[in-house]
């Protein structure tokens, strides 16, 4: 069987992975001034990314019948991403306009009123939950974060973890664009305190003004409000940590490259992060008898485990990063760069 047909193969399988929130096009600006489009948005990029690394994907909200909506509605498809709601809609695409500084780092203007993506309710995402049972992971994060779409998709969450399924959720911030920072912050503190797996960068945790001096003391004061088992931080250039926790006490685990990277952009590294996060982490609960009960599997989860799936993460985000745009990798790309990596130190906090 070729590489694409084990890959095609996968993804005719019943989806093990939920997401839910924007799909949009990012128009990003030109060295002469035009701007080109580019098929985006955290939670698109995610799904695409999970879908490279295997995992059979279902992504939650609409997209419009204009000629971006079908080219996301493509895009997924091609992929091997289901679409829960495959129908289009009239309502136009969400837009995004983007500049990159000389670090290649972006900064965004939304464009999402009366938009397609935002079409959804607590009760259809709930309702097309309730028809997956296999399910194991609901995902969500950046726009789904904003306090104005509260009202759908804190309810959907509280409804995926009363089913048992491992709440993911990617505090991938966007404050330029918020106009109520402090509800902003109040509603991204709500749904982390819900999520079973956590996603932060350390940019993330600043806007967030959580106690602490550091990174890691942010993300141990977050990951202490609620319950739950891990959080991974990145950290760019000095890699990515990954916090579990052991009854009262929260293990911390290392991870960088070998070499320093040279990046051309950043666009789409954190969602490909998450993407091999979590397709790693199904790789080892399906190896060797399987477990249909991640929370269970990964409080037993031992190190050596956690190492490679921290490793495998931060080896999905740095392939991005040397590529432009989003452009996830392949799971067997992926296992390639894993093996370059320097050993990763784990300690108790």
């Amino acid at each position: 069987m070729t590489l694409n047909m084990q890959h095609l193969s996968n993804l005719k399988k019943a989806p093990r992975v939920v997401t839910a929130g924007e799909a949009l096009i990012d128009l990003v600006a030109q060295p002469d001034g035009n701007f080109q489009p580019c098929l985006g948005g955290a939670v698109f990029n995610l799904s695409r990314a999970l879908a490279r690394q295997n995992v059979p994907t279902l992504y939650q909200n609409p997209l419009s019948s204009d000629r971006f909506g079908r080219q996301l509605a493509q895009a997924l498809e091609a992929e091997g991403v289901q679409l829960a709601q495959p129908q289009a809609i009239g309502q136009p695409t969400s837009l995004a306009v983007v500049a990159l500084n000389a670090e290649g780092h972006p900064d965004y203007a939304f464009y999402r009123n009366g938009v397609a993506d935002r079409e959804i309710t607590a009760a259809s995402m709930n309702a097309v939950c309730h028809a997956q049972p296999q399910l194991q992971i609901a995902c969500t994060g950046c726009l789904a974060l904003d306090p104005a779409d509260a009202q759908h998709y804190l309810p959907w969450l509280q409804a995926q973890k009363r089913a048992g399924r491992w709440i993911v959720v990617d505090v991938n911030l966007r404050p330029s664009v918020m106009p109520d920072l402090a509800s902003y912050r109040a509603n991204v503190l709500e749904m982390a305190q819900l999520a079973d797996v956590l996603k932060a960068s350390d940019e993330d945790l600043a806007h967030l003004q959580l106690p602490g001096q550091t990174p890691m003391d942010q993300a141990m004061h977050l990951m202490q409000l609620g319950s739950a088992q891990w959080m991974a931080l990145t950290l760019g250039a000095e890699g990515a940590r990954l916090l579990v926790r052991h009854g009262a006490d929260i293990k911390v685990l290392s991870a960088r490259e070998a070499a320093p990277v040279k990046v051309l952009d950043t666009v789409g590294a954190g969602d490909s992060f998450l993407a091999g996060l979590l397709a790693c982490a199904l790789h080892h609960a399906d190896n060797p008898v399987g477990s249909a009960n991640l929370k269970l599997w990964a409080a037993e989860a031992s190190d050596p485990t956690l190492q490679d799936v921290l490793c495998h993460a931060l080896a999905s985000a740095t392939l991005v990063v040397m590529r432009r745009g989003c452009d996830p990798a392949r799971w067997e790309e992926v296992r390639a760069r894993v093996e370059g990596f320097p050993p990763i130190t784990s300690k108790p906090n």
